[in-house]
């Protein structure tokens, strides 16, 4: 039992500690870099390396999803439109099971015209959405879950499953994230 206390503490000491340089070493890193003007580079962003892309992709591969090999296009496609990144892949779990049930060659996951829209492609689909959700919903005040679901859905409680779904990625994500700041011992 002391053994493992031992280790308990060095681990949180660690951990801790880990937290606090980086922190530290950041706070320079803006301090000496805050007075230059760097130039403005158009710079594409890889998605696949994002740590949201990741999550999506494990949720989907947890729930069997043939939507996996598309979880950086919608990070990437939600960061375009200003949506939170969680919300279509979401939806897509209510909706479709995380597009495991929907019409045959729809590509619509989403349940977007009671399923029965097609889309050219999967890439087509959450592009679509995206947009949709930001010019029909958020630019119109519905900010968020709860405010979306009413106007989305028939049912009473599209936005409780909905945000359960966003709960999980964003578990997801905080484990991936605070496991990637965590020394190797």
């Amino acid at each position: 039992m002391r053994v493992n206390m031992k280790k308990l503490i060095t681990f949180t000491t660690l951990f801790f500690a880990a937290i606090f340089f980086a922190q530290d070493a950041y706070a320079d890193e803006v301090r000496s870099s805050s007075a230059k003007l760097a130039p403005v580079v158009n710079v594409q962003k890889d998605y696949a390396l994002d740590t949201r892309t990741r999550a999506v992709r494990n949720i989907f591969k947890k729930y069997n999803s043939p939507l996996i090999d598309q979880a950086a296009i919608f990070v990437k496609y939600a960061d375009e439109y200003g949506v939170d990144w969680k919300l279509l892949p979401s939806i897509a779990g209510l909706e479709s099971t995380f597009g495991r049930f929907l019409m045959p060659g729809s590509y619509n996951a989403y349940g977007w015209g009671g399923g029965r829209i097609y889309f050219e492609s999967w890439e087509d689909g959450i592009k679509v959405i995206n947009k949709a959700l930001r010019e029909n919903y958020i630019d119109r005040g519905a900010t968020d879950v709860w405010s979306i679901g009413p106007i989305y859905a028939e049912s009473p409680t599209w936005s409780v499953r909905v945000n359960n779904f966003m709960n999980q990625f964003g578990q997801e994500y905080r484990k991936l994230t605070v496991f990637s700041m965590l020394p190797n011992i």
